[in-house]
């Protein structure tokens, strides 16, 4: 399906003037996989510097660095972590919630600067917090601990919620843009009926801000809205990437039992997820949150879910942002996506990977893949393809392309894969 592919380059991309020339087919690149870690914990995300040097969060563990070398280095663990140069007793997972996101400064060769995303018992409730740190000289070591972002919510245990234990719906990706060079933070709606419209609650959003955790200049959010919110509206977004070219941010998102979603974000953009009761006609909900209507455990047709609780609300909602694709209608545990950017990616250069945990309806382990997305140049639609794969397929849990062009896939399981096209 995937071994001869036709591409239309947009005119701007040529040097002389044309009309929706179509290139020869080009040759989809063959992949080959070296397992470049194994035997860790979940592995959350990673973050490379131009030498190859990456970091990497391990959910319940901490942060860790692995040299070019191959040599590993634990820098901050949670409480009771071994192996780590140091440890922070507030740090704790649960559900879905513990170290999450990782990213570097734009700057890091000047200010030595990285972030993590993290769940914290500092207060009473419990918060998750943007971490900025230092590293050493000799990567072995961070310190100056800066809690940058302090009142991102957690879920608490809640007997009253028949769905999802505490730490859900947690978000957690980190990813600076390429080109305004400010940190986005993805958030995630903690069961929380209030928290994806509020314009105060900071959860079920994505934020952009500087390396302080102050409101990046543009975000453009509605009248009231805290000012470091750049979008509002979502469910529990697991990944953000940037098209090449036009730095164009899009998420990727878990969808309730039906449609995932890839969305293309505009500045003060509305996602359209309001789990509310009693918005457009809904009666109580388990815990206030109807974002599991009862009723759609009894439906199989997915389309027939999303009318009880549709992911983006365009009836509420007639200017939400709308997604370029559902992944037809399912639900199955998309996490985190990037580009592919690079002539050695043939065909694919300039696509959308996404990964997926593999989770079906009823908790059943189904769709353990990558996907690829070929994206309209509106982002509103795309064309999707599923990556053969060469290795075992997992809880895919992030997709990040390294500096030399490959990517490195992270797994729950504790493997990190370098997928490399030939």
């Amino acid at each position: 399906m995937l071994r001869n592919i036709s591409r239309l380059v947009p005119c701007a991309a040529l040097a002389s003037a044309c009309s929706g020339l179509e290139l020869a087919p080009q040759e989809a690149p063959s992949l080959t996989s070296t397992t470049v870690m194994s035997g860790r914990d979940l592995i959350w995300d990673m973050a490379f510097l131009p030498n190859g040097t990456m970091f990497f969060t391990e959910k319940c563990r901490g942060l860790s660095v692995r040299l070019p070398s191959g040599a590993v280095h634990g820098l901050l663990g949670m409480k009771d972590s071994k192996g780590y140069a140091d440890t922070a007793n507030d740090l704790f997972c649960s559900g879905q919630a513990g170290m999450s996101g990782v990213a570097i400064d734009p700057d890091f060769d000047k200010n030595r600067f990285i972030y993590v995303y993290s769940a914290s018992n500092l207060t009473t409730p419990h918060k998750n917090r943007v971490l900025r740190l230092t590293v050493n000289g000799d990567l072995t070591r961070v310190s100056n601990r800066t809690d940058i972002v302090t009142d991102i919510a957690y879920k608490q245990a809640s007997s009253a919620h028949p769905f999802g234990d505490a730490g859900a719906h947690n978000g957690g990706r980190l990813r600076f843009g390429p080109k305004d060079g400010f940190l986005y933070v993805t958030t995630g709606d903690t069961h929380n009926g209030a928290v994806p419209q509020s314009p105060t609650l900071i959860g079920g959003k994505v934020l952009r801000i500087d390396r302080d955790g102050k409101a990046a200049p543009g975000n453009n959010p509605p009248k009231g809205f805290d000012p470091r919110i750049f979008t509002y509206g979502h469910r529990n977004p697991q990944g953000i990437c940037f098209r090449p070219g036009n730095n164009q941010p899009f998420t990727a998102e878990n969808g309730p039992w039906h449609s995932d979603e890839v969305t293309a974000l505009k500045a003060g953009g509305n996602a359209g997820w309001d789990p509310r009761p009693k918005v457009a006609g809904r009666g109580d909900c388990p815990d206030g949150y109807c974002g599991y209507m009862p009723n759609q455990m009894g439906a199989t047709d997915p389309k027939v879910r999303a009318a009880y609780m549709p992911m983006t609300d365009l009836k509420t909602y007639p200017d939400a942002m709308r997604p370029a694709w559902n992944n037809d209608g399912l639900s199955q545990g998309m996490s985190s996506c990037a580009f592919l950017n690079g002539a050695k990616w043939k065909a694919w250069n300039g696509q959308m990977v996404v990964g997926f945990m593999g989770i079906g309806i009823h908790g059943t382990p189904v769709g353990n893949r990558l996907d690829l997305l070929s994206l309209s140049d509106d982002g509103l639609s795309a064309k999707r393809a599923t990556i053969p794969l060469p290795m075992p397929a997992g809880r895919f849990r992030s997709v990040v392309q390294a500096p030399d062009g490959d990517l490195y896939v992270g797994t729950d399981t504790g493997e990190i894969y370098r997928l490399s096209p030939k």
